[in-house]
């Protein structure tokens, strides 16, 4: 995740907790000379330190009473809660405390919806805006916005667990909840060590699964899953490598230098798409490792393939190979927090992460895109000059300068946070993003016109 930035030394001093002195110091310290704040290392060190946690799970508690599992998870989560936030921990456990007791007063009502909902995305909004700087701070509200969606799901299978079962589709049985959870389970699932602080997102019943030790490819066995994890882990750590070296030269700060406004035009626009992509690269790195954590411990687990083979995607929030070589901005959206975004649109939610993706460039992006591969389709002109197999190469690069382009253009605001900092980069490079979609939005109809023949028009109507 994004460091915040740091301040001096009696500062830093003020806001570490939870540890001795002398390891506080050391970890300050650790954390300057990487170039990062000790938030940010405090929480690398928190989601490594899943894969000992789920090592200690497979071998000890695997097939154990599901008590100890819940006091296992429910004790990790906030051990880690406390590490990386402190005292604040509270604020997890509250919503928690809270969550059970609306479910067991409210029942399985509507208002039981209704009631999580305004709650849970009350407190965290206010946790926004009185805890909110000019800078991507690590703090407290970052695994709130975790848990508020995950209890907000919680309440909303637990309606549908009161519902008449024939009157359920197949995927609301799948996670509609028959039982009452109590307390202990409820802090289990939301405390989970793999997913607190990031994500993925997952139901209480797929939870269950791994608590009653059904998430396993080997009945009766722990899951043969240690290989599946390491290849997540070396991905992630290939990302975190990458993301430690090129930080320090590709930041958002730089956006706001007198020495970018002094650049190139096509500097600027270059520089803005580089940095696009790479500001994503520590959502991918987050996202792998914690993946591989819930492989290791069989969350992961998702059934087998028509091959027969086990699958371990049940918590994936990346799909890699897609992030990296679609030219399409609707390909990023599919390859990016897929788990979360999946997750979210099944209850018909708005997902944080999918906010920089609704911006005004972002949307009209994807708009005009949809429309031009329609208009290559109807135009004899344009189908014949795209089916030409030399220029394919030029296509993509173009494709693909245009879409991380704009991909940036929409992360500014997201990323800059204020809007006296995204209006000054969007003043540097013109206002290109806006003036180029509301153009196009102005101008498209007459290309389609000048550019497909009435008569193919009449052959569609036909």
């Amino acid at each position: 995740m994004a460091s915040a930035a740091e301040g001096d030394v009696g500062a830093a001093l003020e806001q570490m907790r939870g540890l001795r002195p002398g390891v506080e110091l050391s970890l300050h310290n650790l954390a300057t000379s990487l170039g990062a704040s000790e938030q940010a290392l405090r929480l690398i060190i928190s989601i490594f330190l899943g894969y000992p946690l789920a090592l200690f799970y497979r071998h000890y508690l695997f097939y154990k009473d599901s008590y100890l599992i819940h006091l296992f998870h429910a004790f990790t989560g906030l051990s880690i809660a406390y590490f990386n936030f402190g005292p604040q921990f509270y604020h997890s456990l509250l919503c928690i405390v809270l969550q059970f007791l609306i479910l067991r007063l409210m029942g399985r009502t509507a208002t039981t919806i209704f009631t999580t909902f305004c709650f849970q995305m009350a407190y965290l909004l206010a946790g926004y805006y009185y805890t909110a700087t000019g800078d991507y701070d690590i703090k407290w509200t970052m695994p709130h916005c975790v848990l508020t969606l995950k209890l907000i799901g919680l309440a909303i299978d637990y309606y549908d667990g009161g519902k008449d079962w024939n009157s359920l589709s197949s995927e609301q049985q799948t996670y509609a909840i028959r039982g009452v959870p109590s307390l202990l389970e409820v802090a289990g699932f939301s405390y989970f060590y793999g997913a607190f602080l990031v994500g993925p997102q997952f139901s209480m019943n797929h939870y269950m699964k791994l608590v009653q030790g059904q998430l396993t490819d080997i009945p009766g066995k722990m899951p043969n899953s240690t290989i599946p994890a390491l290849k997540r882990l070396s991905l992630g750590l290939i990302y975190l490598v990458g993301y430690t070296l090129l930080s320090p030269h590709i930041t958002e700060d730089y956006l706001l230098t007198e020495d970018y406004d002094n650049r190139p035009f096509w500097f600027r626009c270059m520089y803005m798409l580089v940095w696009g992509k790479f500001v994503l690269y520590k959502y991918v790195t987050c996202w792998l490792v914690t993946e591989g954590v819930c492989i290791l411990s069989g969350l992961g687990f998702s059934g087998f393939g028509e091959d027969g083979k086990a699958k371990w995607d049940a918590c994936a929030n990346m799909k890699v190979w897609l992030f990296e070589t679609t030219p399409r901005f609707n390909g990023t959206i599919a390859s990016f927090n897929i788990n979360t975004n999946t997750w979210v649109a099944r209850r018909d939610l708005l997902s944080p992460a999918s906010v920089p993706c609704l911006s005004l460039s972002g949307f009209w992006f994807c708009f005009w895109f949809c429309f031009f591969f329609f208009l290559i389709q109807e135009s004899p002109a344009l189908s014949s000059l795209a089916s030409i197999t030399a220029l394919q190469p030029f296509y993509y690069l173009v494709q693909q300068t245009i879409h991380w382009l704009f991909m940036g253009y929409s992360m500014t605001a997201f990323c800059l946070f204020t809007w006296d900092k995204w209006l000054k980069v969007y003043q540097s490079i013109y206002f290109l993003g806006h003036i180029f979609f509301l153009s196009l939005l102005v101008t498209l109809p007459y290309i389609h016109k000048a550019m497909v023949p009435r008569k193919e028009k009449l052959k569609k109507k036909e």
